[in-house]
């Protein structure tokens, strides 16, 4: 193993994976990163596919061996891993764990003191979409710069809204497949039902990330008056569907603040 690695990563799950795949997609200009052993098969995989990826011996060795040492295993285990391990004052720490506030992650990684939090979703794998940093450091910003992009987010409130916004997206995919799953009853071949509905949704997406357009105005303007899109839209707004997920994320939102006190 090297001395000194650019980036070292304490817990190598999706999240983690797909941040060293990001980082490693162009080999020419890959950084240097040392990974934990706790998941084994996915860290030494990773490190056979890259030649600037180690696996470390322990998590230690990851304190001790990174200059940005980025945190991605689940948020209930921040005392348990963090607690017995040193870190350096001249460490960056990057975050991801969803609803641990900094000023608690603070004294677990003393006497490093340069923190920042972030929500990078699994497209950063393929250097995509925009994660959002809080406060926007120059590490994270580096290290997410290089992974589609990041937005400063000052608050920390706001920040959590956004860590609860990223909660949305497994309904909005059941919702796609629901869809679908509505197409094959009526008859429609399942490949073929899932193949038209990927489409749909798929070129709505790149609408969406092409577009300069206020989201109502974009909704408004897939609605004809009169129309089925207008009527079904309608429908979900009588059904109380929209308000359930105001409020469904309001919940989720306290909870993290919860979490935050």
């Amino acid at each position: 193993m090297l001395d000194q690695y650019d980036y070292g990563i304490l817990g190598v799950g999706e999240i983690g994976a797909a941040i060293v795949t990001g980082l490693c997609a162009d080999v020419d200009d890959a950084p240097r990163i040392l990974l934990s052993p706790r998941n084994a098969a996915k860290s030494a995989a990773l490190a056979a596919r890259y030649p600037s990826v180690s696996v470390a011996p322990d998590n230690q060795s990851v304190a001790s061996g990174s200059a940005v040492v980025v945190l991605s295993f689940r948020p209930g285990d921040s005392r348990s891993i963090l607690g017995g391990l040193s870190f350096r004052p001249d460490q960056a720490i990057v975050s991801v764990l969803a609803g641990v506030p900094a000023d608690q992650l603070a004294p677990l990684v003393a006497p490093a003191s340069d923190i920042a939090r972030a929500i990078p979703l699994p497209p950063v794998g393929r250097r995509a979409g925009i994660t959002p940093v809080h406060p926007g450091t120059a590490a994270a910003r580096a290290l997410f710069g290089r992974l589609g992009g990041t937005t400063d987010v000052e608050e920390a409130g706001a920040f959590e809204a956004m860590s609860a916004a990223t909660g949305t997206i497994a309904a909005h995919l059941r919702y796609v497949a629901t869809v679908t799953s509505w197409l094959s009853d009526q008859g429609v071949e399942p490949e073929q039902a899932a193949r038209y509905v990927r489409s749909i949704f798929a070129n709505v997406a790149e609408e969406l990330g092409g577009s300069g357009e206020n989201l109502d105005e974009l909704a408004r303007a897939h609605a004809t008056p009169g129309g089925i899109n207008e009527r079904f839209s309608a429908m979900l707004h009588a059904a109380g569907v929209f308000d359930s997920v105001s409020r469904s994320l309001q919940v989720i939102y306290d909870q993290l603040q919860v979490r935050r006190s």
